[in-house]
Parts: C-alpha cells; structure tokens; sequence
C-alpha cells in the first residue's frame, strides 16, 4: 500500500509534468507510442499500447482508496506483465484503467539508462533481487557441491556445456541440426557437412575462445573478431563477416513479413559499438548489478544490429564474455541459450514488449528483457543442478563397476559406462579426447586398456583404431 500510496501522493507533480510536457511537443501526450500498422516499406507494426495521458491520471484518481485495485496493480507489476498479456484478463475494471495504473506505479520507480540517443527505462521488481542473490551467493556454492561430490574433471562438464550452449544458440537462429548429431560432431571433431554444421561448430570455437579471452577488454575490434568466428564460411557473401553492416538494407521480420524492428542508420553503428564497449567497462555512479548489465548488452547488440548477418548469436557470445570476465564461472557449467531455443516466442516477446512499451521521454522499457532472461538464467541454473544430480547417480553406478573389476580407473568405468549405453556405436580415441579433456595418449592408453581386459573390442578402420563394446556387463 506504501507504493501504491506514492502514486497518489505524486498526482499532481505528474500532472505538472504532463503540463509541461504538452506544452513543449505541442499537442495531445502520448506517453505510450501510436504503433502504425504497415509493411515492408519500412513502417513499423508492434503491439498498440494504451495512451496514458492527463485524463489517465485524473481517472486514477478515482481508485485511490480502493485496495483490491492497488493489490492486483501490484501483483501484476511483479509479474510485470505487458498490455498483450493484460487486455483479456477478466478485471474488477476497464482493462485501460489498470494499465494506466500499473505505468503510474512503473514510471515513478523506474531506473533510466542513456544510451546513444535513447533513453531505456527498467524496474528491478522483487522477483530480481532474489534471483540475482541467489546468482550471487548460493548457486556457486551449490554448483561446487556437486561438481566435488562428483569426483571427477570438472573440463568435462564445462566442455558438454559449451558444446550445448553453441548447439542451441545456432538453432535459434535456424540451424537445421539436431541436437544428438550436432554434438556427436562436436565430439568426434567431424567436419561440418554444410552452413548449418558449420554455424555449430563456428559458436563452439567461439565459446571456447572467450573463455580463453575472458580477461582481456571489450573493444570494438574483439567484438568484430567474435562476429569473425561466428559466421566465418557461413555467410552467403563472405565480406560481411566480422565486418559492421555498411547500408540500411536490414531489418527484423516476423514469419509473416511483418516488419518488427527497423535498426538504427549504418553510419551510427561503429559509433554506438564504441559506446556499448565504454558502456560494458564503466563502473557506474548508479550501481548496474553485472548480470542485468550483461542482459541490457545482449538486447543493445540486437537493437542496434550492427551486422548484416550474425547479430543474434554475436549478442549472446557477447553476455556469455560479459559474464565470465566478471566472474561468474558458474555459467561456464550453464547452457542458457538452450533454454531460450525452447521459447523462442517469449524471446521475440521480450524484444518486442520492451520496444512497443515507450514514452515520449524514453525508447523502451528493459525490464520485459531482463525478466525473460533471468527466467532462462534460473532455468538454466535448475537443468544444471539436476544434470549434476543424475551424474551423481551415474558415478554411484560407475564405482559398482570398479569395485567389481578391480582394475579400471574412475574415468575408465565412466568410458565403459558409455560404451555399455550404446554397445552398437564405434568409438574413437579422439572422441575420448574431446569428450573427458585429456591428452591423446591418455585417451588411447584407457580404450588400449579396455581391449586388454576384455571389455571393448579394438579394430582398425583405415589409419585409426575404432572401439566396440564387446560383452555387455
């Protein structure tokens, strides 16, 4: 009631401003933009979003004692939902009026970020602050936890991660792979077959790479040597790869060929690229808590576009650098773009409801953006914890299967493991190599040892030996 409270004790200073406001554009406020709708031509159709206006805040008047009305305007706020989520609830009241409301109670707590010529606000609600604690203190400890009750080489999951994180970044950008065949390439060092395998294994060397880079700074020469990596042999005119976009001939379409998003003018790009490394290296006077500032670097590369090609999984390489150079290791073990590639509406969504939701005196509204991604975040989090837990079985099972041979290795029961899942599928030593992170020779002297104990079977197939589970146990 405190919040809720505020609003009505600031009315009249809205009013004043509103005044003001009118008085220097001219005409009727439209706090929230008139949305047009057109085409290809280069108009923009996003969601319509109610006006909020003088007459919305003399009709909130009007609930101001009213504490169901305050209690759902602040339920909503915390799960902040947009006007395209709002509109059809059955409400106590015109669904106008409860908007109108809810941006009253958003606009006098809402954070502002300049950037370039545009002013971006965001609210940090409840539900971030918990979440953001729970990033900060218990889910390092957790994960530690269960990698050391694991007992085993902490690379080899950091290296699956990665491998998951390249996979479904590329898919949500449409690479045509399935998840099983795109890491079995990945683990064999297979060549890529065509664009798509090669998306895949571009992201892979590019996740790898930042992990190695992670201390170095952000400039705009990494991030065109990122988009290198990414695209590189993918692009159907092979000069835009790590290269800024040099025309205007690039928007953002919908399925259906509407028009979502028409990026800023080419010539600004390398400008507002400088802007956005100067922006991930300051240390703000108004605190950015580093994971919101990692989301709001994601969202600023694809609103600004700065490539013809790319922008996308540049984005999200670009979060994952911004993170691990600050220290959170944790999501070296965290697949995010997995989840994002199974939402990809509400992906759209948060881009889409951040940009539509504006003011005359800002560009958008931020907090759609990072609620999602801290959604996927936390989901992420939760997938990692119970992989780790299923491993935890698995290596239960895998000490059985020392403890009655007698004679293997804690990682030569995990191969046998492997081979025992699928005792049909040949194995490499260089697949050993990629998938445990060890040396050649270890990987060969463990699948040699095997053969000797009767476990697998060793055959030549050409200039290299293949493995096949030889009994099952």
């Amino acid at each position: 009631m405190q919040i809720w409270r505020s609003i009505i004790w600031n009315y009249q200073y809205l009013s004043k401003s509103i005044k003001l406001i009118e008085k220097n554009i001219g005409n009727k406020l439209s706090i929230s933009i008139k949305i047009n709708q057109i085409d290809r031509n280069g108009n923009m159709k996003l969601p319509k979003v109610p006006e909020f206006s003088k007459e919305a805040l003399e009709e909130a008047e009007k609930f101001r004692h009213d504490d169901q009305i305050a209690d759902l305007v602040n339920e909503y706020n915390e799960r902040y939902l947009h006007w395209e989520e709002l509109k059809h609830r059955k409400l106590p009241l015109d669904p106008v009026i409860v908007w109108n409301l809810m941006k009253l109670s958003r606009e006098l707590k809402a954070k502002s970020l300049k950037f370039g010529d545009w002013v971006f606000k965001y609210n940090l609600i409840d539900e971030f602050h918990e979440r953001l604690h729970i990033l900060d203190k218990s889910a390092a400890g957790n994960l530690l936890s269960s990698l050391d009750a694991l007992q085993d080489n902490r690379r080899k999951y950091i290296i699956s991660s990665l491998m998951e994180e390249a996979i479904a970044s590329s898919q949500i950008e449409g690479a045509a792979t399935t998840r099983e065949i795109a890491k079995k390439m990945l683990q064999e060092n297979r060549k890529p077959k065509n664009k798509d395998e090669k998306m895949i294994v571009n992201n892979y060397d590019t996740v790898k790479h930042i992990v190695d880079i992670k201390n170095e700074a952000f400039t705009p020469e990494r991030i065109l040597e990122i988009h290198r990596m990414i695209t590189g042999g993918t692009l159907e005119q092979p000069q835009y790869e790590g290269n800024f976009r040099e025309s205007n001939e690039i928007a953002v379409y919908s399925h259906d060929g509407t028009l979502l998003h028409k990026p800023v003018e080419y010539t600004e790009v390398p400008k507002l690229v400088k802007e956005l490394c100067d922006f991930a290296k300051s240390k703000d006077e108004d605190f950015i808590h580093p994971v919101i500032k990692g989301i709001i670097i994601h969202f600023l590369v694809g609103y600004i576009h700065p490539f013809n090609d790319g922008n996308g999984r540049t984005a999200r390489a670009l979060f994952y650098w911004y993170l691990i150079k600050n220290d959170y290791w944790l999501f070296e073990y965290m697949a995010v773009s997995r989840v994002i590639n199974n939402s990809k509406k509400q992906y759209r969504n948060a881009y889409i409801y951040t940009e539509s939701d504006r003011t005359p005196n800002d560009s958008g509204d931020l907090t759609y953006f990072i609620k999602y991604n801290l959604d996927c975040i936390q989901k992420a989090l939760d997938d990692t914890l119970e992989y780790l837990e299923r491993k935890q079985k698995e290596q239960a099972q895998t000490l059985k299967i020392i403890t009655e041979s007698g004679n293997l290795t804690l990682r030569q029961a995990e191969i046998l493991k492997q081979f025992l899942k699928q005792p049909e599928k040949p194995v490499t030593i260089k697949e050993i190599v990629t998938i445990y992170s060890v040396a050649y020779a270890t990987a060969r002297s463990d699948l040699f040892r095997l053969a000797e104990l009767g476990y697998v079977e060793k055959r030549k197939a050409g200039k290299e030996f293949i493995f096949v589970c030889k009994r099952a146990y």
